[in-house]
Parts: structure tokens; sequence; C-alpha cells
């Protein structure tokens, strides 16, 4: 038994808030964690942790995890083949693809998890070599429609969220930030305003969560039915006067347009669709228009539901006619030191075959089967998967394998055997997230903003590389990296980083076409002096430069010093020197003014799709459950020992470990079903048995089951059995945003009986 090792610092991988903690390695091989708590030297979490970080050994120490390049065989087996034969074999099959039919028809899904975004840096290298120009990931399963109405609005290449540790009011909007987080320390955060009389915490959601029993007003709406609970809000509102008319008058553009639409809205009939009570309605809408700040926060229970899109715009509405906007504990316009997911992408608008609407360089990933399972020329017909599972996490796997099988050719880049790799020609193993440098561009902290870059805490297993190396080994084998560029930056590097950067700018301005690949160029020259481990974050050092030029004022607060490139060079340094993280931005508030892209730095209130689909709540009926299937499930409830499947070993649960069905208890007794039992549950795409808790949570005619279940995972002897209801078995492809693609996870029609 190895004796534990020093505290070392990293960061938890299970949410998007990548809290800051502290690991001892021991055990037998002296690869375990034995130990983990928070990191209070942490910029951002500053030693908090939730149950789920102590669980993280069972990610590093997987036994589900590739060590060999895996080569998919005609029966459909796999046999292992050296690195070399897969890199080869990889490439030749893309560039094949490439040659004979375009680019264009290679997609990329993925590059990166939660706390896994260096891959798609490099990813992009490949990407440009191959011309491939079709990308999607996670963010298109949930977030774009509200992405696009941020465009829309704002015009901002920055993201706008809310202060939620400043504000008087916070709201959470199909949100349970005690489970699924998304705010720094938020176990504390959300105590904190549960218990000041002189703030507010007001919870939207179908169910009675954890947030919700603390919260100073629960709206509790039903399934499906947000748009028209917001709508209501608007309504009264304008009714009861508390629109801030001198600050929309003075920061604002379009109110007189917008007012017409709200002022039509039937209050009662919009409550009596949803269900919530008027006197707590217009309680909380009071509450909002008399607070000195109001933040608020939307997810995914209205994000992956009915009218997501028309949702991520009223509720904007709501806190802009309010005047909650470019103050401490409102809305802000943050930094970014890479933008994700914000501002206005190059690159095609349309999906080639259904016509989408591509939303910040992301096509809808619900219509990728379809896209793909067409005989249409421009289908795509390859695809490159990195760090994702997208037969598992997309709507409609049966339908999702199968467009895998349709594919010319598929690689899936990943730590393990995951659902997606088993339907791929070739699987490469990458190093895990504590095996070298990684990092999260989940930033957007206001007013100050903070990164962190994780040093790795262990070595690498022996056989799998990290993405970077992989990228750069497929660069190498397309052709794509001159060689004469990566020794002339080599020399220049023994001269110091200003003269390799003199010479890596002359370069790229010379010869216009090594940036193109120039994130792999990186790693082959700065990639090599940086500290053993921290290879992978050669592609910072650009976008350390960029953030320099965007934000020079900004990381001045901050505490980094220099003018022009020796501002991106301190900043770049104070990275690597910080495994605590850093801020590396601090804002006044005022700046987010500047930020907006609007010509009048104004915010444009009126989006004229979204005012015709409002108007349209009047005549829709919100009842979407049917005799044959009455009652709307939510696939998909982050629950207390829930994540994203990287953690596939169901050890790593404490309780509930394969994940039960919830039901109401009227409900139960209804259908003569028992708290423990097995239930059979049925939509139009499939059924499958599950176990049944009864909770006084639920509200009668709403089920939901949880994320993160319904992997396999090898047993003692070998073999593999899924553990729990993979909820996309039962999810449509074909319920979705008609803007953004999301998917209705959250109101799935469907009927529960007692399992035969």
């Amino acid at each position: 038994m190895t004796e534990p090792t020093e505290w070392k610092k990293t960061a938890c991988i299970l949410c998007e808030c990548n809290c800051g903690v502290e690991v001892q390695l021991g055990g037998d091989d002296g690869r375990q964690f034995t130990r983990i708590r928070g990191d209070r030297d942490h910029v951002e979490s500053r030693g908090y942790v939730c149950q789920k970080a102590g669980r993280l050994n069972y990610y590093q120490n997987s036994t589900d995890r590739i060590l060999v390049p895996q080569r998919r065989c005609a029966d459909g087996s796999y046999e292992e083949v050296s690195w070399d034969v897969a890199i080869r074999e990889v490439a030749d099959r893309l560039v094949q693809i490439r040659d004979t039919h375009g680019g264009a028809k290679i997609f990329y899904f993925g590059g990166g998890g939660q706390g896994n975004h260096l891959p798609a840096g490099y990813a992009t290298s490949t990407r440009n070599v191959l011309g491939s120009i079709y990308r999607s990931n996670a963010l298109a399963q949930e977030k774009t429609g509200e992405i696009w109405v941020h465009q829309q609005m704002t015009h901002a290449s920055g993201s706008a969220r809310g202060d939620f540790e400043r504000c008087e009011v916070g709201m959470f909007l199909g949100k349970n930030p005690w489970q699924s987080h998304s705010i720094p320390r938020a176990r504390v955060t959300l105590r904190e305003m549960a218990k000041d009389p002189d703030r507010a915490l007001i919870v939207v959601d179908v169910c009675r969560t954890e947030t919700a029993e603390i919260a100073d007003y629960f709206l509790q709406v039903r399934p499906g039915t947000d748009a028209w609970l917001v709508a209501a809000m608007l309504g009264i509102l304008v009714e009861e006067e508390r629109v801030d008319r001198d600050w929309v008058a003075e920061h604002t553009t379009g109110f007189e347009e917008v007012v017409a639409h709200l002022e039509a809205i039937d209050v009662d009939a919009a409550l009596d669709a949803c269900g919530v009570d008027e006197d707590l309605v217009r309680a909380v809408v009071r509450r909002i228009a008399q607070a000195e700040s109001v933040s608020i926060f939307e997810d995914l229970g209205v994000q992956m539901n009915r009218h997501s899109t028309l949702v991520s715009y009223l509720q904007r509405l709501v806190w802009m006619l309010t005047g909650n906007f470019a103050k401490l504990g409102t809305a802000n316009v943050s930094t970014a030191l890479v933008p994700l997911g914000a501002g206005r992408s190059a690159g095609p608008k349309k999906t080639p075959v259904a016509g989408a609407p591509i939303i910040a360089g992301l096509t809808p990933c619900n219509l990728l089967a379809e896209e793909i399972l067409s005989d249409h020329p421009d289908r795509y017909r390859a695809m490159i998967i990195e760090s994702a599972n997208p037969v598992h996490s997309l709507a409609d796997s049966p339908k999702m394998r199968q467009a895998m099988a349709a594919l010319d050719f598929s690689v899936a880049i990943d730590v393990a055997m995951t659902e997606t790799a088993r339907c791929a020609d070739y699987v490469l193993p990458a190093t895990t997230q504590y095996e070298k440098a990684e990092a999260t561009f989940f930033n957007f902290g206001f007013p100050q903003n903070t990164f962190s870059l994780r040093r790795p805490v262990l070595e690498p297993a022996e056989g799998p590389l990290p993405e970077p190396e992989i990228h750069a080994r497929l660069v190498e084998a397309m052709a794509g990296l001159p060689q004469d560029a990566v020794r002339t930056l080599r020399e220049a590097l023994e001269g110091g980083r200003a003269q390799f950067a003199e010479a890596f700018l002359g370069l790229t301005r010379q010869r216009p076409e090594l940036k193109q690949v120039a994130t792999v160029l990186l790693y082959r020259t700065l990639g090599e002096s940086l500290p053993r481990g921290q290879e992978s974050a050669a592609a910072l050092w650009a976008a350390a430069h960029i953030c320099a030029r965007l934000y020079p004022d900004s990381l001045k607060r901050a505490g980094i010093e220099g003018d022009g490139p020796m501002l991106g060079e301190r900043l770049f340094d104070k990275i690597l020197a910080s495994p605590s993280g850093l801020v590396f931005t601090d804002d006044p508030p005022e700046i987010s003014w500047d930020r907006l892209g609007t010509a009048d730095k104004r915010l444009q209130l009126v989006i004229p799709e979204l005012l015709d689909e409002l108007d349209g709540l009047a005549s829709e009926s919100p009842i979407f459950s049917t005799d044959e299937f009455p009652f709307l499930l939510s696939a998909g409830e982050r629950r207390s020992f829930t994540a994203n499947t990287i953690n596939r070993d169901p050890a790593w649960r404490r309780n509930d470990s394969a994940g039960s069905l919830r039901m109401s208890p009227e409900d139960a007794t209804a259908l003569a079903v028992e708290n423990g039992g097995r239930v059979r549950v049925t939509t139009r795409r499939g059924s499958a048995d599950v176990l049944l808790e009864v909770s006084p949570r639920m509200q009668p005619g709403h089920i939901s089951l949880p994320n993160g279940l319904g992997v396999d995972y090898p047993d003692g002897d070998g073999s593999r059995e899924p553990v729990g209801l993979a909820p996309n078995e039962l999810t449509s492809a074909e319920d979705r945003d008609w803007i953004a693609g999301t998917p209705w996870h959250k109101s799935v029609p469907a009927r529960v009986q007692a399992a035969p």
C-alpha cells in the first residue's frame, strides 16, 4: 500500500463550475484518489465542493478505460492496433472522403466535456486541414436558443449572466442549483439568499426541488407551460405600470412595439394555463419591480422544453423592463479568455440537408441523424467524435445508432469505450483529465472573471495520448504541418518567448495558410518548452494575447501588468503559475454598455419571430398529455448523485444507483403501484422497465428520470449490462424547438403501468 502523497491541486469536472479541489494519491498502485477536499486557495470556489466531487476516483480509475487504439473488424468486434497504424489509417480514410466528397461532409462532434475544453482548440487544426466546416456539441442540445436570443438583443460577444452573490432578488427558472450548481458556491449562495430578510429567492419549477424548499416564492408550473407563466408576469408588469419607463427610454430600443404585445396578454388565461396562483405571481412581479437588483437564471428545465427560445426571450424582457442591467447584482457582459457560444460566428448559416439555422457555429445536434440518414448529395459522410457520447446524449438513441452505421467512416477520441465509441470504425484512447493540463472556458464571472489551468496530478497511463498529441499526429499524417515552419519556430524559441512571438507573427503573416494549423504548430513548438505536463496549454498562449488585445484595461485592473504584446505574455505566465486559478479581468458595471454590439449601444427589445410566437400562446392549448399518454416525462433530471456519463462506474452513486422513475403519491395510488416496485414507462419512441420512487416532490401527471444513467460497465467476469434507463431511448428528435432545434426532453408524453 502506497502512503498518501502531498495534496495536489486540481478541479472537479462534473459540472460547469469546476470547483477547485485537492487530492491525495495512494492505494496499491499509488494512483488512487484516496482523499479529496476543497481547495481553499481557489479563486472562484474558495474551498467549496459538493458531495459529487468526493467520488472523482471512480472517473480516474475506471476499469472501463481504453489504453490501446481500437480498429473495428468486419464482424463488429474490435482489435488492438499500434498508434502508428491507427493514425495512418484514420488520416488516410479522412483524406479519402475529403478528396472524394469534400471536407464539408466530415462532421465534428464534441471537443470537450465538462472541464475538458482544450481539445476543441487543437481539433480546429485537424478540421481545417480536412475542410470540415460543420460541428456541434452539447451546447446545441441545451443553450443555443438562449445564445440566439442574447445575440439578437445585445449583439455582444461576451455572455450576460446574473450576479447571484450580490443580487437583492434571484430567480431560477427551470433550474435547481442545489443539485445542478452553475453558480459559484451554489449552496452557500442559496442559503445566504434565503436567510437574508432583505433579499428574495424565487424558484419556477415543475418539482418541489431542494432549491424550491428554501425559496421565498415557489411558482410550481405545469410541465411545458413556463412560457405562459413568464408571459403573465410581463402582462402584470405592464398592467400594474411597474415598467421602469425612464430607464427603458434611455437604454432600450423597441419598447413601444413590444408593449403593444404585452398589453394584449390575457393574464387570467395565461395563469390558468400554467396553473399558478394569481396572487403569488403578482407578489413576485412586485418584488422584482421594487428591487434594486435582480438576476434571473434559466436552465434545462425550460431550455429543453416547449417554447424554450421564447422563454429565453421573455425572461430577458422581465429584467430589461425593470432596469436590471449594467449594475452590480444584475446581468452584465463578461469578458472571455476563449469565447464559448457567444457572438456572431463565421461559417455556414444553415445545415446542408434540412436547412436549419446554425447558431454560434453549432449545428442543431438533434437534426444530426436526419442529416446523415438522407440521400441528399451534401449529407454528412464521416464523423470525428471527441470527448462526447452522442449515441447516448442526443434525442432518439436508436436513430442515432442507425445514423452512425450509415456513415462511410467514423472515429471516436475518448477515455472509455462509450456507447458512441462502440459504433465507430476507430477508437483513439485519450489521457484522462487528471493526466494532462486542462481547463474550462465556462468563465462568466463579473465584475471579476477567473480562469484556472489545471495541472496534471499523476503521470499518464501507458498507452493513451493527450488530444493535442493525437491531433498533431493526424495533421502531420495528412501533410498539413510544414516542418520548415516548425524548425524556424523552434530555433526562435531558443532566444526566448519574445523572439518566438515575433517569429510566429511574422511567419503567419507571410504564410497565412499556417493560421489554419496554428494550434498544432504552437503545440509542436511552444508546447515543448512548457513545464512537464503542461504542454497542452500551448494554445492558451494565443488566447492570452487575444484577450490582452480585447480587454487591456480589464486585465490591468486585475493586477496584470504590461503593454502591447507584453500584457499577453504576462497573462500567459500568470496562467501557468496559478494552480488555484487567477482573476484575469476586473470591471466596473457600466462597461457592459460599451460591450453591447448594437449600433446605438442600447438593448434591442424586438425579436419579431418571438413576438409572433408570444401572440400565438393565446390560441394554443397548454395540455400536452393525451388519453394514450397521460403523463409528461422529464427525461434527464439532475439528482444528488447524477452527472454526465464520464463517471461510468455505477458504484460512484451513493444512493438511487439504478436511477428510479419518480412519481407523485396520488398517481402511484391511482395506478396501484408501490414505491420500490418496477413499472413500465412508454413513450411514442419506445418503452422500458424501471424502479419506481414515489415522491412528494412530484405533482400529479408529472414523472421524471435522472440524467447520466443507462450506460453499461463491466462486472467481475467482464460482461456488460446497462445500469438504469438511458432517457434518450424514449425521446424523439422530432420534438424540438422550431428555432434552435433544442429538444423537449422535459415534457415527453408518456404512460406508466406496473411492469409485467
